[in-house]
């Protein structure tokens, strides 16, 4: 016997809808393209790449000066990062004095024995020898400006012998003594910062000790160390 079968309600059949979502579709794309050509073809829309701004090449002038023209150029390497110097060619004595150190290898190892932030930083003591002291040139433009370098001394004229100090400030306006010398007339600035500004910043903002020798609070906690000088160019 062959078994009952549910009867079920007979499938109407409808007519195919393929058609006409297809129609829609191609409408809906005509209709967007027509507001994107509207919006992005008018000139005040359209999307524009910015204009880059032209860099400095590493390793260059940041502005055009005849006292720098093949400037001999420095690299110091330090344990907080690197610093690059460039030398004025118009101090021949003080710029000589300090690449004759520099490839003498007799900065390599020495340290930042006095930083003061705000201020300077200052290294380039020597012991290993008797270093001889060297003229002034100090000149109708002599500027302690910030991220320039310039030779230490003592009080007393032409005393330079190998420690050097880097502005971290405008300093040439500083008064030194009483009498009301400034840093432009005493400290010969040779040079300026051409990269490691943000080295020189970090050294000069290190926490800091009691100095012995000057008895100030200048001395890095944590020794920053000039680990190597070297001539670039």
């Amino acid at each position: 016997m062959t078994p009952n079968k549910k009867s079920r309600p007979p499938v109407r059949r409808k007519k195919s809808n393929k058609t006409l979502f297809a129609a829609i579709a191609i409408i809906a794309i005509i209709v967007i393209s027509v507001g994107a050509y509207a919006f992005l073809g008018t000139p005040g829309n359209q999307p524009t790449n910015p204009t880059p701004t032209p860099s400095t090449p590493p390793g260059t002038s940041p502005t055009p000066d005849p006292n720098y023209e093949d400037a001999t150029k420095v690299l110091l390497e330090t344990s907080v990062g690197n610093i690059t110097l460039e030398l004025r060619t118009d101090k021949p004595i003080t710029s000589g004095n300090f690449e004759n150190l520099v490839s003498q290898g007799l900065y390599d190892g020495t340290i930042f024995h006095r930083v003061i932030a705000g201020f300077m930083i200052q290294g380039g003591m020597v012991t290993s020898q008797t270093i001889p002291t060297i003229n002034d040139e100090i000149g109708q433009n002599n500027r302690n400006s910030a991220y320039t370098i310039a030779m230490a001394k003592t009080s007393d004229p032409n005393s330079a012998t190998s420690q050097f100090f880097i502005n971290v400030a405008d300093n040439g306006n500083n008064m030194i003594d009483q009498a009301g010398t400034r840093f432009d007339q005493v400290y010969t600035a040779f040079g300026r910062v051409i990269e490691g500004t943000a080295v020189v910043d970090a050294i000069a903002n290190a926490p800091v000790t009691t100095n012995p020798i000057t008895h100030e609070n200048s001395q890095p906690i944590t020794t920053v160390t000039l680990i190597r000088a070297t001539l670039i160019s």
